[in-house]
C-alpha cells in the first residue's frame, strides 16, 4: 500500500540557527498525538544544515531527513557538488530530483536526471523525482504529452526494484511561488494520468504502490482539498514548509 507522504523542501532559506529552531517545533507539533499518524514527514533543508537538522530527528519516528539535489557521479574533482554517498553518510534517506527549478536555472535535463537517480538509488536514498508543466505547455493544450515524455526520458528506464523506491512529485511550474494553484480536479486529474502512465511502463500493481505528491502552493487552506483526492498521496512543500504551524497543518489534512 502506497504511502502518504508530506515533504518540505526548505530551498535556500534559513540560517543553521533558524533551521534549528524551526524544526525543533516541527518535532515538537508533529510528535503532538493529535497528528496524523499515518503521514511520512520529510524535512529537506539546504546542504550545510543536513548533520545538524538530522540529529534533532527522533531516531525511529515518522519525520526523515531529506536532500535537495545531489550530483550524478560518486566522487570526482567537481568543486562544489555534493554526492548521494555523501548524503547517504549523514542520515539522509529522500532526495529531491529534477525540480522544475533545477531544470530551468541549473540546465538540468532528463539525461542528466536519469543518471542522478541510478546514483541516488545506488547509495540507497529515496528520489522524490519531479515533474510538471509550463504555462506556456498548459495554454497549448499539451500538459499530458509533455509530462509522459519527462517521465518516459527521466524515470522510466529503471527496472522494476528501483522504481519500487520512487516517490513522483508532479510540480505545475506555473503555481509554484506564484500563489497560484491547480485546483483539486486539475491535480487529480494529471495524478490519474501519471498513474496510468506508470501502469502502462511497469504494472498495474507499480502504479497502486506508487505515491505521487502535489507540488504546488500547496499550503494549509487548500491541503486539506488536496490531499482528499484519490490520486493525491501528500505534498512537496516550499514555503509553507518554513512555518511550523502552517506545515503541521498540512501534515494534518489527511
Amino acid at each position: 500500500m502506497r504511502k502518504n507522504i508530506v515533504a518540505g523542501n526548505w530551498k535556500m532559506n534559513t540560517t543553521l540557527q533558524d533551521g534549528q529552531a524551526l524544526i525543533s517545533e516541527i518535532v515538537n507539533m508533529v510528535q503532538d498525538e493529535t497528528t496524523g499518524s499515518s503521514v511520512e514527514v520529510v524535512v529537506c533543508p539546504p546542504f550545510p544544515f543536513l548533520s545538524a537538522i538530522g540529529r534533532q530527528l527522533p531516531e525511529g519516528g515518522r519525520l526523515h531527513l531529506g536532500a535537495q539535489n545531489c550530483h550524478q557521479k560518486e566522487t570526482g574533482a567537481f568543486t562544489g557538488e555534493v554526492s548521494a554517498k555523501m548524503l547517504q553518510s549523514v542520515g539522509v534517506e529522500y532526495v529531491i530530483l529534477g525540480h522544475s527549478e533545477r531544470r530551468q536555472y541549473f540546465g538540468e535535463d532528463d539525461e542528466l536526471l536519469s543518471q542522478k537517480l541510478k546514483a541516488a538509488l545506488a547509495a540507497g536514498l529515496k528520489p522524490i523525482f519531479c515533474v510538471g508543466e509550463s504555462l506556456e505547455t498548459r495554454e497549448a493544450d499539451d500538459t499530458f504529452s509533455f509530462i509522459s515524455k519527462q517521465l518516459k526520458d527521466g524515470l522510466f528506464h529503471l527496472s522494476n526494484e528501483e522504481f519500487d523506491q520512487v516517490v513522483i512529485a508532479y510540480e505545475p511550474i506555473w503555481a509554484i511561488g506564484t500563489g497560484k494553484t491547480a485546483t483539486s480536479q486539475q491535480a487529480q486529474e494529471v495524478h490519474a494520468f501519471i498513474r496510468e502512465q506508470i501502469a502502462r511502463a511497469y504494472d498495474a500493481e507499480a502504479a497502486l504502490n506508487t505515491s505521487i505528491l502535489y507540488g504546488g502552493s500547496a499550503n494549509a487552506q487548500n491541503a486539506r482539498e488536496l490531499f482528499s483526492q484519490p490520486d493525491v498521496d501528500g505534498g512537496l512543500i516550499g514555503g509553507a514548509s518554513l512555518k511550523s504551524r502552517d506545515f503541521t497543518e498540512i501534515i494534518k489534512s489527511f
